[in-house]
Formats: C-alpha cells, sequence, structure tokens
C-alpha cells in the first residue's frame, strides 16, 4: 500500500504482478488499473482466465511461448472476458543477447492478436529497449535498481536511477521521430529548402525578344526562382526584356 501511495504521489501508474487468485483478488480489491502478467503464467490457463474476467486492462509478457501458447492464453483471456490487452515480446534469458531478441516478433504479435505491442527487456543496458521503441513498441518493461552489483538475478540487466532516465529520454525521442509516415516537407526545412535548392539563372546576356535555349540557361542557387524541374516548360519561349548573365528568370521575363 505505501509503494501504490507513493506511486500516486508522483504521478506513477501503480502496477503489480499477481501469481495466484488470491493476489489478483487482494490487488482488484485495492483497485489495480491493470494487470501485469509475467511470462510464466503464460500456459497457466485457469489462472488467466480469473484474470480476464476481473474486466481490468491486462499486459502479457510472452517469453518462453511459441505462436500457439499465446493464441491459447489470448484466447483464454478474451473468453473470460478481457477485452483490453497489450501483448509483450519477451526473452526470459538473465541477461538476454542481442542476437535472441528477434524485436520483429512484436509486428507477428501485432498482426496475428490486432492488439498494442511492447516489450520486456531483459538485456544489458538499453539499446535494445530504444530499437524496440523504433520498432513500433506500445509498451516497455524494463528493470529499476538502486543498485546493478547487488546480488540476484535481476540486478545485473536492471537500470540504475541515472541510466534508466536516459533511457525513458532516449524513448520519447525515438516515439517523437517516428512521425506520421507522410512523405512530405516539414516546417523546419523552409529556410533550407531555400538555400540548397537550384533555381533557373541565365548563362548569358539575353536580349529582349530572343528565344530562350537549352545553351541559354543553368541551375544555381538559391532556389527562390523558376525550379530546374520545369525548364522545358520555359525552352522555346521568347523573353520580354533584356536579362543579364546570372540573373534568376522569372515567368514575368517571358511573352
Amino acid at each position: 500500500m505505501k509503494i501504490r501511495q507513493r506511486c500516486r504521489d508522483r504521478g506513477i501508474e501503480f502496477l503489480s504482478s499477481p501469481f495466484d487468485g488470491e493476489a489478483a483478488d487482494f490487488l482488484y480489491e485495492i483497485g489495480l488499473g491493470a494487470f501485469k502478467v509475467a511470462s510464466g503464467e503464460i500456459t497457466n490457463l485457469p489462472f488467466l482466465a480469473h484474470l480476464g474476467a476481473m474486466g481490468r486492462p491486462l499486459i502479457l509478457s510472452t517469453g518462453m511461448a511459441d505462436l500457439a501458447e499465446v493464441t491459447a492464453a489470448v484466447k483464454t483471456l478474451r473468453g473470460a472476458g478481457a477485452d483490453d490487452i497489450a501483448l509483450l515480446h519477451c526473452v526470459s534469458a538473465y541477461p538476454a543477447e542481442p542476437a535472441d531478441c528477434n524485436l520483429a516478433a512484436m509486428k507477428t504479435l501485432e498482426d496475428t492478436f490486432n492488439v498494442p505491442v511492447g516489450w520486456s527487456d531483459h538485456t544489458l543496458g538499453w539499446e535494445i529497449t530504444v530499437a524496440a521503441a523504433a520498432l513500433g513498441a506500445r509498451v516497455i518493461e524494463k528493470h529499476l535498481t538502486l543498485n546493478a552489483d547487488a546480488p540476484g538475478p535481476d540486478h545485473r540487466f536492471s537500470l540504475e536511477p541515472v541510466p534508466f532516465a536516459a533511457m525513458v529520454a532516449a524513448v520519447r525521442a525515438v516515439e517523437s521521430a517516428i512521425g506520421d509516415g507522410l512523405k512530405a516537407p516539414r516546417d523546419c526545412e523552409t529556410d533550407v529548402t531555400v538555400a540548397a535548392r537550384k533555381s533557373l539563372v541565365a548563362a548569358r546576356n539575353i536580349r529582349a525578344g530572343e528565344t530562350l535555349s537549352r545553351e541559354d540557361v543553368v541551375a544555381r542557387r538559391p532556389g527562390s526562382g523558376l525550379s530546374p524541374a520545369t525548364l522545358d516548360e520555359w525552352l522555346g519561349r521568347k523573353i520580354s526584356r533584356d536579362v543579364g548573365e546570372g540573373t534568376l528568370l522569372k515567368p514575368d521575363m517571358f511573352d
């Protein structure tokens, strides 16, 4: 209860992982907002049915499981009434090696079950967590410790507060970088666009009445004039006034 209150005081969602029905009932009674289910419970279908019937959101880790076992677990939860489920891909090794992480499995879970997916990280450091965020993880689980050298199986791959904060900042940066997928210029590129792109420029002095030829034009910066992409639209047209060499060509210079 003290931990729950501490979380509330800090604006953190309090979560806990029950390992039997009695613990689940207690957490339900004290108002736990969602259940985090450990990987080891994924084949404990009677327990999953008990959790599913409570009607709370569920975050289910899938370490050690194949797709058939995940399917059975999700079917059990949904059959018991659960309709708010997130699945965490996980590799239950302590620590897990990057080459074993198979982050692409998150996409398999998402496509198969049409639920939010995430990553439960048992690797050393936090690079793989950031990679998972870049691949679309909606939920991240990473263990926090006050001393990574403390005895016990979890401390070694857990993060102390300072690197944990750095991980969170990196994940948030990656989330903001993913964007909406629309390939279009960003507002921040406007000034650079003018400076970096080129315009059609007179390659020599051109007199009024002359017809513009390919030899009369070069492409030079800045990009505030006619785009070189429109060159064919202007070739063969008559110049309406004298144009000096190096002048950016503009529509009003043509008849």
